[in-house]
């Protein structure tokens, strides 16, 4: 049997990672300014995940959820202690694009209506409801293109025009877009919509599976408009690599028996991976340091990268160039040894490494961009 090819893969194999360093199988080190799409949280084999997991394994990795499994009552509380969301509950699931079908699921049978807002450059999965809501008609399979979903444009006009049909069970939102293009909705767009949702009776669903988990300086991206979705998903940098996902549900919408569920969500070894993240993220004060470390690469951007703009908040950045980065990104990799990630916009140049990365890490990146950006803009 051979793999079902749907990556195209660069022709590395990494065996060995540690912070924000990897290591292939012929000995070469590279940075990682990527995460594997967010995911790498608080480093590569922090030594607590490491021990958190390792401690996990010798007693019990897995149960399904027919029975008391205390860990997950540990991770809820600690998560909302952390993220100032203590009277949420929390449905654990396996990754973001399932989190956000749970999301949308609730919703409807909250409201008993089925239509869903999104936005145009949205992703928010690849599975049924998630992919229909995601604005890329190539990844949308007519088996999912039934679903009722419109489309609109960071526009408060439109969206009210849309909700006055009174059919739109939630209105699904990226705080800031990640496979987009590092696009962030104003903070006064998000406070009139979620202003509206409360007006027209649709739940406010923040997808927060990239720009959660201290990825934008505040532990929720939403949170710098000073806003409290309904429902808000969450996975990637939740588990700094071990898959994992949920959704952070607001005290007034009610759970019954079989109103949700998942075999593998929750499992101890996944509520281990992210007490151990969150526990990190305390200990070393990762959403100060994401502040601080994101503004003084953006800083340095703006004033050296010769790009048209530079987008973002924290550590989740996006180079916006006149030319496609395509090259530069493969430059950046092949003749600099650092991962960079790109966008739906071919353009844009993203960034989203690990929060825990360094200045001297950052100072490597910035010096490697600089090199190549004269070349890069020569080669168009």
């Amino acid at each position: 049997m051979e793999l079902f090819n749907v990556y195209p893969l660069v022709n590395i194999t990494p065996v060995r990672a540690l912070g924000a360093k990897l290591w292939d199988d012929k000995g070469q080190e590279y940075l990682d300014f990527y995460g594997g799409h967010a995911v790498i949280s608080i480093g590569h084999s922090h030594p607590h995940y490491v021990q958190r997991l390792t401690e996990q394994l010798q007693h019990i990795g897995f149960y399904s959820n027919s029975v008391q499994i205390p860990i997950q009552t540990e991770l809820a509380r600690k998560l909302g202690q952390v993220s100032g969301y203590e009277d949420y509950a929390l449905f654990l699931c396996n990754s973001g694009a399932e989190a956000n079908e749970n999301a949308l699921k609730l919703a409807s049978f909250h409201t008993g209506k089925k239509r869903v807002v999104a936005f145009k450059g949205a992703f928010h999965g690849r599975t049924s409801g998630a992919v229909a809501a995601t604005d890329n008609p190539k990844i949308v399979a007519p088996f999912n293109a039934g679903h009722a979903v419109s489309f609109l444009e960071y526009d408060l006009a439109a969206v009210e025009a849309t909700l006055q049909a009174g059919d739109v069970c939630a209105v699904i939102i990226e705080p800031i877009q990640g496979v987009g293009g590092i696009i962030m909705p104003s903070d006064e767009f998000l406070q009139g919509l979620a202003a509206l949702c409360k007006q027209y009776g649709a739940l406010l669903i923040a997808d927060e599976v990239q720009s959660g988990y201290g990825r934008s300086g505040k532990f929720f991206a939403h949170q710098h408009a000073g806003i409290r979705p309904d429902i808000i998903s969450v996975a990637k940098g939740m588990g700094n690599g071990f898959p994992i996902g949920g959704i952070l549900i607001s005290p007034e919408l009610k759970a019954s028996y079989g109103l949700l569920g998942t075999t593998f969500g929750g499992n101890h070894l996944a509520c281990a991976a992210a007490l151990a993240v969150l526990e990190v993220i305390e200990q070393e004060n990762l959403l100060a340091h994401a502040t601080e470390l994101g503004d003084y690469l953006r800083t340095q951007l703006l004033a050296h990268a010769g790009a048209t703009e530079i987008r973002g908040r924290g550590l989740m950045v996006g180079i916006r160039y006149d030319f496609p980065i395509k090259e530069l990104r493969d430059q950046l990799l092949t003749e600099h040894h650092i991962f960079v990630g790109n966008a739906s916009d071919p353009t844009v140049l993203r960034l989203l490494p690990p929060l825990n990365i360094t200045r001297a890490e950052v100072d490597r990146f910035l010096g490697a961009l600089y090199a190549l950006v004269p070349v890069a803009a020569r080669t168009v």
